[in-house]
């Protein structure tokens, strides 16, 4: 439905390929088109998947567990859930995938892939050390790195890829893809909430077809003019940006710290909690204060990239912009009274 460009590569370089860089937004359909990619090159053998739990030893000694998804011809993990031995696990693995041979020889391969997710979220000293080892083990190995942005990926590991972007559907392609999926489900989706759907997803593909599950199980037969239910973290994250603007003192700071909390338990990442934050904080500002704290929106965003602990860079965004925001009141509050 959606033009593959990653297999156009595939028969174009004849069964083999570079190192590649797949990036687009999240719910564009990345990992769907590596795959295809993966099906193309070794056939139906590569969707036979198994999860593998892997500890790796750092040079300090320190046992890193980390899990995998494997078929017999590649394996896929995210080096970013070892936090910052993320270095460790990039050079390790990768080693270990090179050295070691395929178990089926009837669709053998003179290599083998290796596929990273997250890699914008990699730190500096990971990217470095992926940079090294993509050159090493060339001949054995294949990486596909998958990121949602290049402008945190550093610029000899893109000089190393064939960089792909994987645009968002259209909004006609998501009405599409909405009703053929309810078709072979046996469910009759009609045209109006398709599209509202479409509409409320932001043209994110996995989230339109889980606003359509959620549909499903509010009620069923759908109606045009049903309403789409919003997930429950957005509008806990509304609310907490309304508590921030509504009030200014260490009590509220307190109470918002315990909402940020109950977010990132909940696996929501740290950097769509301040996207989401900053959103909305931004409808209560006026121009010249929008400035200032979308500046500060992301300095405190690139330090939650460097530093572990995100709980201590939200909670120093959200003291801070209590603090330029109660200024800004008092300071429009003395200039009506004057």
């Amino acid at each position: 439905m959606i033009k593959n460009r990653l297999v156009d590569v595939l028969k174009v370089q004849g069964g083999d390929f570079p190192h590649l860089l797949v990036y687009g937004p999240s719910g564009a359909g990345k990992k769907t088109r590596i795959m295809c990619l993966l099906r193309e090159l070794y056939g139906p053998g590569v969707e036979k998947l198994r999860i593998e739990h892997q500890t790796i030893v750092a040079p300090s000694k320190k046992k890193i567990e980390i899990n995998t998804i494997a078929s017999n011809y590649h394996i896929e993990v995210n080096p970013c859930d070892a936090g910052n031995q993320d270095r460790v696990v990039i050079q390790e693995l990768i080693k270990t995938v090179a050295q070691s041979q395929q178990i089926q020889s009837s669709t053998q391969r003179e290599f083998k892939v290796v596929l990273l997710t997250e890699v914008d979220r990699l730190t500096k000293d990971a990217q470095h050390a992926l940079r090294r080892t993509m050159e090493k083990y060339m001949a054995t190995c294949r990486l596909i790195l998958c990121s949602t942005s290049t402008s945190k990926v550093i610029g000899p590991i893109q000089s190393r890829c064939l960089a792909v972007r994987v645009p968002l559907p259209s909004k006609e392609e998501v009405c599409s893809v909405l009703t053929s999926v309810c078709k072979k489900e046996g469910l009759l989706l009609p045209p109006e909430l398709a599209k509202q759907i479409s509409d409320k997803s932001g043209r994110n593909l996995r989230r339109a077809l889980l606003m359509c599950e959620a549909c499903r199980v509010q009620q069923y037969p759908f109606s045009a003019d049903q309403d789409v239910p919003e997930p429950d973290w957005e509008v806990y994250l509304r609310e907490t940006a309304n508590a921030i603007v509504s009030q200014q003192s260490p009590q509220r700071l307190l109470e918002v710290r315990a909402r940020l909390y109950e977010l990132l338990t909940h696996c929501i990442p740290p950097d769509i909690i301040i996207k989401g934050l900053v959103e909305e904080l931004l409808n209560n500002c006026d121009g010249q204060l929008k400035t200032e704290v979308a500046h500060l929106a992301a300095y405190y965003e690139h330090r939650l990239q460097l530093g572990s602990k995100a709980i201590y860079h939200l909670e120093a965004f959200v003291a801070k912009f209590m603090a330029i925001y109660k200024k800004f009141m008092e300071d429009g509050l003395d200039a009506m009274m004057f």
